[in-house]
């Protein structure tokens, strides 16, 4: 599939169209046609559905914000697993891409030519089979397979080293690790972006920065530790899992949380979220990323 663009377009290839079981079709319609095409006419899903089916779409011109976000998940929306879709087709853009390029994305592969504004969303660049482009694949897909060949195409000074995906690049990224579902490791130097850990199962990630809005987002297993700050929404929706921010937090701690447990400075959470007493591991965390004695009486353990 090939598309010729006039002018940059949102949200193609955007497997979950800007998140319409929230906008129920308002901000964007599926079968509509994306604008700007020349001498075609494809809709949304027309161009999702070609990469569920294996083919690579090909985009001519610059393109705009969420390119390819939840590229290949089998969505749960759509009566998928949540897990990755097999043999998922490659996004290649003759152009320029806007921020937030595999928000979310599990699998397949986004090529851009030219330059790619951040922040990303869960990806990392790897060396290209594609002469002229970058090429970027989903961070989750590397702590799925970490004996795939990928691993050893990482792009210094990220690497993959002694079992943990190591990004120091510093590039701000958002949805690191969304829908990790192994026994994994990614570990940030700097800032990451907003919904860090979303929809995570299993895994540890750890950023050694601040975190945006929404660190923790529907996590339903594994640990999200900020040795930072985190903003606003820390844990919202939260099923499973632990959260730890070393920092301060701003409000709505635990919004519509209905599990797992939220380790922090001592805040005032969204009810029925309530302080608990610290147990052993939660003091045995803490220690582990340097808070211990009496600098632990600041903190408290927060759940449902």
């Amino acid at each position: 599939m090939e598309l010729k663009l006039s002018s940059p377009q949102d949200c193609i290839g955007d497997f979950t169209y800007n998140f319409i079981w929230q906008h129920k079709g308002a901000k964007l319609n599926p079968t509509g046609t994306i604008p700007s095409q020349l001498g075609t006419s494809y809709s949304y899903e027309k161009v999702v559905e070609a990469l569920k089916s294996g083919e690579d779409v090909h985009i001519k011109g610059d393109v705009g914000k969420r390119l390819g976000s939840s590229l290949g998940v089998d969505l749960v929306y759509s009566g998928g697993n949540g897990q990755e879709l097999p043999d998922v087709g490659s996004i290649v853009v003759d152009g320029n891409a806007g921020s937030y390029l595999g928000m979310s994305m599990l699998s397949g592969a986004i090529y851009v030519k030219g330059d790619v504004k951040e922040p990303l969303g869960n990806v990392v660049q790897v060396e290209s089979d594609l002469d002229g482009y970058k090429k970027f694949i989903s961070i989750t897909w590397l702590l799925h397979h970490p004996e795939e060949q990928a691993i050893n195409a990482i792009l210094e000074p990220n690497e993959f080293k002694e079992g943990e995906l190591r990004l120091t690049d510093e590039i701000l990224r958002s949805t690191l690790a969304s829908r990790c579902m192994k026994e994994a490791t990614v570990r940030v130097k700097g800032d990451v972006g907003i919904s860090a850990g979303i929809l995570m199962r299993n895994g540890l990630v750890v950023v050694e920065g601040n975190a945006s809005m929404n660190a923790a987002a529907l996590l339903n297993g594994g640990t999200v530790v900020v040795l930072g700050d985190a903003a606003e929404f820390l844990g919202v929706e939260m099923k499973k899992g632990v959260a730890l921010v070393k920092g301060n937090t701003k409000g709505f701690v635990g919004a519509r949380m209905t599990g797992g447990k939220i380790i922090c400075r001592r805040t005032k959470p969204i009810p029925p979220v309530r302080e608990t007493k610290l147990e052993t591991d939660d003091l045995a965390l803490l220690t582990k990323f340097g808070v211990s004695g009496m600098l632990t009486l600041n903190y408290g353990r927060f759940e449902v």
